[in-house]
């Protein structure tokens, strides 16, 4: 019943447009990552174009507010005849935000939290089974490596690498994989490395702000470029400008360049799970693989 009565009174809000563009929790078709996406795409833009930018913080739970500066001038705000406190850092819905939107921090603590839980499951469960261990780690470990990964997971290669070495140590649990290299051991599991993960999470992401549950939530977010040109996958998007490497790696600007290099059959894909299928064997042909060259580390394909 409770049920029913949700979905007559959400119906009758979106009817008479009650809800607001940039209300998204428990809204249908937004999600943290929307909203946090939405946000900090202006943020990141405002930033990149020199503007100076502030955020302030409510937490109407505790009563607590605080405030973001990104720039030298910090200026002073008060709600009512109450200061707000100024702060180098916050978390926004599960996101660690710094004044520098500099996401360093936050891949530390999430990578330390899943090796927190995968030593939890290390000491307290005996089995090494694949089924066992597999299980655990992407219900109670995984989780704490992609929540929102579309607005953080795309740092320095320092920091995928701490969160690619608890799928790491993970993988090395299971009975008699232990001998194997990391590569082997994917593979013997079926298991995507982790940035192959988020690349894949970038671009169902894509589709779902495209072609998705997440149209009505993205729009500004990313927008197609209409071309008469036949070359490429035949919907492509626009390419947003940046001089700051924190508007690079935003999603909405990094995600553009992976999209146009998919095949017209995956783009064009009826449904989320047409979409995820073909997606599956397009990555296959991506260009994001390191290869490795004698006496000169690891490459990235892209860089040469």
């Amino acid at each position: 019943m409770e049920q029913i009565l949700l979905e007559t009174v959400l119906r009758h809000m979106e009817d008479k447009e009650v809800i607001g563009d940039s209300q998204h929790g428990f809204t249908r078709g937004k999600l943290c990552l929307t909203n946090l996406v939405a946000f900090y795409d202006r943020v990141t833009a405002l930033v990149n174009n020199g503007s100076a930018t502030d955020v302030i913080y409510l937490d109407l739970c505790k009563a607590l507010n605080t405030i973001l500066h990104n720039t030298s001038c910090k200026h002073n705000y008060r709600l009512g005849g109450e200061w707000i406190e100024s702060s180098p850092e916050e978390k926004d819905l599960g996101v660690l935000i710094d004044e520098k939107l500099n996401m360093s921090r936050q891949c530390a603590l999430a990578a330390q939290k899943a090796n927190h839980v995968l030593g939890c499951i290390k000491s307290s469960v005996t089995s090494r089974s694949r089924e066992v261990i597999l299980s655990l780690y992407s219900t109670l470990v995984r989780p704490h490596l992609q929540y929102c990964a579309q607005l953080w997971g795309h740092q320095h290669k320092r920091e995928m690498g701490l969160l690619e070495q608890v799928q790491r140590r993970a993988t090395k649990l299971i009975r008699g994989l232990k001998h194997l290299s990391y590569e082997d051991r994917l593979r013997e599991l079926g298991l995507f490395s982790l940035e192959k993960r988020r690349l894949q999470e970038d671009l169902i992401a894509t589709f779902q702000y495209l072609k998705g549950t997440y149209r009505k939530a993205g729009e500004g977010v990313l927008t197609r470029a209409w071309s008469d040109r036949t070359r490429g996958n035949g919907f492509k998007l626009k390419e947003g400008r940046f001089r700051l490497d924190i508007r690079k790696k935003f999603f909405s600007v990094r995600v553009v360049r992976h999209w146009h290099r998919l095949p017209r059959e995956a783009v064009d894909a009826p449904s989320l799970e047409v979409f995820k299928a073909r997606l599956d064997g397009a990555l296959c042909n991506l260009v994001w693989w390191k290869v490795s060259l004698p006496m000169a580390g690891d490459l990235e394909l892209d860089d040469l």
